[in-house]
């Protein structure tokens, strides 16, 4: 399929997990696409599964939080390939093991939780709006999280700044929707990254799949089609939404688990 056929896309967080298989998918449905990530060998790596596929690929280095650096990654992307249509914001998290509680969290982690959730997704889009407009209209994904939509014990920040991208989103839709430039936005569940399956006990991955609908948990490629999704013209008439891919992790009720086995054989 060539969906985004001669289409140029900036997907920052390439270097592995969701931001590496939305990569090598936008590459299949004919997107050139810079490979970026804030460490150069995993941009590199994603960049050379990407070019074994076929497909044509620019590894950057990146921080995502310096606007020199993400001015730099834009300008290397229309550099190389002579335009930019989509940009896909991926980068985010925080560290779970500071960000607790509110008594108990730690507070430089916040700052860093902005600066790499809220800021992130601010400079990649400021920079890449002007190539957008440029090229007659395009398409902004960003990554925001189940996170967003519920509160939690622990990981204040990462609720807080995740439901901050989701507004960001919607105003980046509404001010720029008359330019042509479409934004919207992600929410994955629990998704068997290599970061999760690498740090989070099997004990623990089987309690999680346990809160979704469906008998398995996803897969980053499973994100990555939903960002495809939302490239392509094929969402034309999308714009300011945000997209739940959770297994139907928020639309079950906490009894559900516990009644099924009510339900006979």
């Amino acid at each position: 399929m060539e969906r985004l056929q001669d289409k140029v896309a900036v997907v920052t967080g390439a270097g592995s997990g969701i931001g590496r298989a939305a990569a090598r998918l936008m590459a299949r449905e004919g997107a050139r696409v810079v490979v970026a990530d804030h460490r150069a060998e995993t941009a590199e790596e994603s960049a050379a599964l990407v070019e074994q596929e076929g497909g044509r690929a620019l590894p950057v280095a990146v921080d995502v939080t310096d606007e020199d650096s993400v001015a730099a990654m834009i300008a290397s992307a229309v550099g190389e390939f002579g335009g930019l249509h989509v940009l896909c914001n991926h980068v985010g998290g925080t560290d779970p093991r500071r960000d607790l509680d509110v008594l108990r969290m730690d507070m430089d982690e916040l700052d860093r939780a902005v600066a790499r959730n809220m800021r992130s997704t601010l400079l990649g889009t400021r920079y890449a709006l002007p190539h957008l407009i440029r090229a007659g209209g395009g398409s902004i994904v960003n990554t925001a999280s189940v996170a967003a939509l519920a509160g939690d014990v622990l990981q204040t920040s990462y609720g807080a700044v995740k439901a901050a991208v989701v507004a960001m989103t919607r105003s980046i839709a509404v001010q720029y929707g008359p330019r042509n430039v479409r934004c919207n936005a992600v929410a994955p569940g629990t998704v068997l990254t290599p970061a999760l399956e690498n740090n989070v006990p099997e004990d623990v991955v089987a309690s999680l799949q346990r809160t979704t609908a469906l008998p398995y948990l996803g897969t980053p490629e499973d994100i990555g089609h939903t960002m495809v999704f939302l490239a392509s013209d094929e969402s034309r008439y999308m714009t300011g939404q945000l997209l739940v891919v959770d297994g139907g992790m928020t639309m079950q009720s906490p009894a559900a688990e516990g009644r099924r086995a009510q339900l006979p054989l």
